[in-house]
């Protein structure tokens, strides 16, 4: 895919940073999907919701390392400009605090300040910076005048922190303010020089989200993979788009938080994602469990054959942009403690979809995380030590066994000289 795109380059005289870049060239450390912002912040109870005068910190945990970084700021699904007074990185060391002698002040085609115009996203300038793999990065951004929230992403299971005026380059915040939520920011890419270095997308729900993981500890099962990536030995950025209540087929209308629907965020959060060479989707199950409850009107209801219908697309536009896609069945959810979300019609749904999905008749390859998570005895449910106790999201235990789940040698499985030439 980055190939053609350099083909293009050169053709026409100019010079690119993907034709000049070192031969691996960018892939994805840390990413999230954005939702929906609220027209009303207070419809979520959280002030938070509306920026002024201040610095937002956000903290994020890297997948792999490097020695060239740049950010991605968002202002997907704001309605107006966002001004960003000043930009900052640095390596955190603890809560809101940073290590001072790593803080680099972040630019934007050479401007150290910039306005993101409505829906867009914008990047930043690469600098040299020794990115961690599996570490935490502090992204400070100054927002001087009252604005929304935007390209916010809910469900952060990871703390971040807001203190008054411009902090964005303090070593620890005045009086910070935690938030659970990230905003402004969609991505943070690592320059390789790896020839097989690649990004992993990963695709889906609360439970690719991380729900009911551990707060800042890094224990979702995408983070979890890239672990198991980082101790192979493979090159392997890994970017999570899961957000959490999100499905294939519908938009979230009653808690926007959960966003647009997969088939629609599919061009922006998968194949937008530098370096995407492979894509893990885990989704359906909201498909089949929200509709009759207060997620989700029984209006919404689908098939069997619909979730199918929306796999089998996404997949095919996967494949169509070269990428490897490997689908995951869909976990047990009997007995959820969310109202109406279980029946045994719903779960026949799941098995039928499930059937498919093992079939693998749209699939590189399947990952089995039915089988990874359910209990032998009941295999309807979890098994007890990997639920988190709603009977639908794993716990930290469930969220490892997924990881374990995955055969890495889906990831070599593209001849290195193949990997090379496709940049």
């Amino acid at each position: 895919m980055r190939f053609r795109f350099r083909l293009l380059f050169l053709a026409l005289g100019i010079p690119s940073a993907v034709a000049l870049a070192a031969p691996g060239g960018w892939i994805t450390t840390w990413s999230r999907g954005p939702s929906l912002p609220y027209s009303d912040p207070t419809q979520l109870n959280s002030a938070h919701l509306v920026f002024s005068n201040q610095t937002l910190r956000n903290i994020v945990h890297t997948s792999v390392g490097g020695g060239t970084v740049r950010v991605r700021l968002s202002n997907v699904y704001g309605a107006s400009a966002v001004e960003i007074g000043a930009a900052h990185i640095a390596l955190e060391t603890s809560a809101s605090s940073i290590d001072p002698t790593s803080d680099r002040t972040l630019t934007f085609s050479g401007r150290p300040d910039v306005t993101i115009p409505p829906d867009a996203i914008l990047l930043s300038d690469p600098i040299a910076f020794n990115v961690p793999a599996s570490g935490n990065l502090a992204i400070s951004l100054f927002i001087p005048n009252t604005n929304n929230g935007a390209g916010i992403h809910y469900l952060g299971v990871q703390t971040s922190y807001l203190g008054a005026g411009d902090q964005t380059s303090a070593a620890t915040l005045r009086t910070p303010t935690s938030i659970s939520f990230w905003a402004f920011l969609t991505g943070v890419d690592v320059m390789s020089s790896d020839p097989a270095a690649a990004t992993v997308v990963t695709l889906g729900d609360s439970i690719t989200d991380g729900a009911n993981s551990t707060t800042g500890a890094n224990h979702r099962w995408p983070d979890f993979l890239a672990n198991r990536l980082l101790a192979a030995g493979i090159d392997l950025g890994v970017a999570n788009s899961g957000i959490s209540g999100n499905r294939i087929l519908h938009d979230a209308l009653l808690s926007i938080t959960a966003g647009v629907n997969a088939v629609d965020r599919f061009g922006r959060d998968v194949l937008e994602q530098p370096g995407a060479e492979y894509l893990i989707i885990l989704l359906g199950i909201n498909d089949i469990g929200q509709p009759g409850t207060t997620s989700a009107p029984i209006t919404d209801s689908v098939s069997a054959a619909d979730v199918i219908w929306g796999l089998q697309q996404m997949a095919d536009r996967a494949h169509e942009m070269g990428l490897q896609v490997f689908g995951c069945t869909l976990t047990p959810f009997a007995v959820a403690t969310s109202a109406d979300y279980y029946s045994t019609d719903k779960d026949a749904t799941r098995q039928a979809v499930n059937a498919w999905i093992r079939s693998g008749v749209a699939f590189d390859a399947v990952i089995d995380f039915d089988l990874a998570v359910r209990d032998p005895n009941n295999p309807l449910s979890y098994l007890p030590a990997y639920d988190s106790g709603d009977h639908l999201h794993p716990n930290d235990a469930g969220y490892q066994a997924m990881a374990n789940a995955i055969d890495l040698t889906l990831f070599q499985s593209v001849p290195q000289s193949t990997a090379a030439a496709i940049r």
